[in-house]
């Protein structure tokens, strides 16, 4: 897998049936293998820019380009080979096995209805071995707990050899080992990834830049340790922020109150 840069020049999203933008023209760019947290409070647009990042919506304003190229551009078959995405919430695989769900990752490489070949099941096993995930193979999707479920949606996300990687709050009803485990997972693919967080402190560890959005407008774009300042994270959500430096580390850790 080659990591690839993603532009996102100002783009924009209504729907058809208001005028009101629900997020508001949003630009950056992001070098190929570097990860972007985008956060903000609920409400904000992270999961409306995401979907634009992955095709689902087309943008009202702007474009979206990976590697130079636009994703409108290109036919679904070939920005599926360039971009994956998993979500907040996905449709349980009924009666697949592990194995199965992630061979569902190499439909954008298949032609027609042909079976997958040799290349396509090389593919599926080094996901496998990648995420650990051998020893589950043969279960059946639906048994497996939370973390583990994440784990697999990620593996077939992976099957499809993309260059951008979207997750759209990929920690959200884990545990503390298994959100550990999946912010790990993140810090080692080596692909561009695009990942929506609402915990701030998760954000400034393993994002290499950080987008905040409020109320559909952007409100900053950078490095998380010079954009996060006590000012903008207390105005973005609403609180009185307070940004600390832990010894013996040195790593900083937001605290919250509410305001007075």
């Amino acid at each position: 897998m080659r990591a690839a840069d993603l532009e996102v020049k100002g783009v924009s999203w209504n729907p058809t049936n208001s005028s009101k933008p629900v997020l508001h023209a949003t630009t950056f760019n992001l070098a190929a293998g570097r990860v972007l947290g985008v956060v903000g409070p609920n409400g904000a647009g992270k999961s409306t820019l995401l979907r634009l990042l992955y095709r689902f919506q087309k943008p009202k304003t702007g474009h979206v380009r990976v590697d130079g190229q636009d994703i409108w551009a290109m036919p679904a078959r070939d920005a599926a080979r360039r971009i994956a995405a998993v979500l907040q919430e996905q449709a349980f695989a009924f009666g697949l096995t592990v194995r199965e769900t992630v061979r569902l990752g190499r439909t954008p490489h298949r032609s027609g209805f042909a079976n997958l070949g040799a290349g396509d099941e090389r593919v599926v096993d080094q996901v496998l071995d990648f995420l650990g995930l051998h020893v589950l193979a043969n279960r059946d999707f639906g048994t497996l707990s939370g973390g583990e479920r994440q784990r697999v949606m990620v593996a077939r996300a992976l099957a499809q050899e993309p260059q951008v990687l979207i997750l759209d709050e990929p920690t959200n009803h884990l545990d503390v080992r298994h959100q550990l485990e999946v912010m790990s997972l993140i810090q080692n693919l080596g692909l561009t990834i695009v990942v929506s967080l609402h915990d701030l402190n998760m954000a400034a560890g393993i994002c290499d830049d950080v987008l905040i959005l409020k109320d559909g407008y952007p409100q900053g774009f950078g490095p998380p340790h010079s954009l996060l300042t006590d000012r903008l994270v207390s105005d973005t959500f609403r609180v009185q922020a307070r940004r600390e430096q832990l010894a013996p580390s040195g790593a900083s850790h937001f605290s919250f109150t509410l305001p007075l």
